[in-house]
């Protein structure tokens, strides 16, 4: 008696084709071009050296001198691009970076605000991309951060973390969570050192934008760590808020033209990041983002950085009236009790 012939290798590859389609949908929504290109093989110097125990002026004055280094170097170099965009970074010599690394896409972690006096601290994790080259834009962004965060409440302080090499928009990376594992592991290490420099028991929140949301709930956070926002996320590879690897509370918002919403929210081969975080089944607190697009959330006037500060400085959500149970929460001048978001 003849044999049927098996469709497994027809199986096979229809599997291949919905995993290749996935993984261009995951592409085509998450990947968007930018103006400037990362500069890897830029010539820098070493970063600056120092004890655990040095001071915050001396770790300051460290790694400004590191970075006027790495500008020279860049202009040497015939990069007078990156050369440009550090010599930006300098501000004027007023700059505060706690960490900052010029060689290939680079790293740096700046100071917004008195960290030492401050009882309420945000660090912003970025997304793809964000390099020396498009640090401005991530700056401006802490910026508009520090001084709504200041004008209510003077002992704040915001950290840009960029802490990490980000994916590349156009990069295999920039679909999978192997990037946010890495980046992990050094947020998480650096966070307790972190709330050492500032007021004692400071609260700190983690802001995290785009693939920086991925980064933030792939974190270990101890009990520095109160409040954690997910805001443009593609989704963080897991399947609920009360998997993530924290106590803090976890919030997610999204603005209403951010193109991220037509991010496929699955996972197939570990290509795509999973449930929407915005998704009421997620379990995360919704905050109201506005009408914003993507690179909106921190724009200064609008509802999304409103909700954000209020997020850091602990205000307590109230529903809107008649807003239905999935619908975004407005922020009040209530305080909140230290802990509110339940874990399984």
């Amino acid at each position: 008696m003849s044999r049927r012939p098996t469709a497994r290798p027809d199986g096979r590859r229809s599997g291949r084709l919905r995993r290749t389609l996935l993984a261009g949908l995951v592409a085509a929504a998450v990947v968007m071009p930018v103006s400037a290109a990362a500069s890897p093989n830029v010539p820098a110097p070493a970063p600056a050296v120092l004890g655990e125990g040095a001071a915050l002026p001396d770790r300051f004055a460290a790694n400004l001198a590191n970075l006027s280094e790495a500008a020279r170097t860049a202009e040497k170099a015939g990069r007078t691009g990156r050369a440009a965009k550090l010599r930006a970074m300098e501000a004027g010599g007023g700059a505060r970076f706690l960490v900052f690394d010029g060689r290939g896409k680079g790293r740096a972690i700046e100071v917004f605000g008195d960290l030492e006096s401050a009882d309420r601290v945000a660090v912003l994790v970025p997304g793809s991309d964000t390099t020396l080259d498009t640090y401005q834009r991530f700056r401006a962004g802490a910026v508009a951060l520090d001084q709504r965060l200041r004008a209510e409440h003077p002992r704040s302080a915001v950290v840009a973390w960029l802490g990490y090499d980000t994916p590349g928009t156009v990069s295999p990376a920039v679909l999978t969570t192997g990037r946010a594992d890495e980046a992990a592991a050094e947020l998480g290490s650096f966070l307790p050192r972190l709330a050492r420099m500032a007021a004692p028991q400071a609260r700190l929140s983690l802001l995290c934008h785009s693939y920086g949301s991925v980064v933030c709930a792939r974190t270990a956070t101890g009990s520095e760590v109160t409040d954690m926002a997910l805001f443009g996320s593609p989704g963080t590879g897991a399947d609920s808020a009360a998997q993530l690897p924290t106590r803090a509370r976890v919030w997610a918002g999204r603005g209403g033209a951010d193109w991220i919403s037509g991010v496929p929210h699955v996972s197939v081969g570990g290509i795509g990041f999973g449930t929407d975080p915005v998704d009421p089944a997620f379990g995360a607190l919704p905050f109201a983002a506005g009408s914003g697009g993507h690179s909106d959330y921190l724009k200064p006037g609008t509802e999304s950085l409103n909700s954000l500060a209020g997020i850091v400085l602990g205000a307590s959500p109230a529903a809107r009236t008649g807003s239905s149970p999935a619908a975004p929460l407005a922020l009040s001048a209530l305080a909140v009790p230290e802990v509110s978001h339940a874990r399984a």
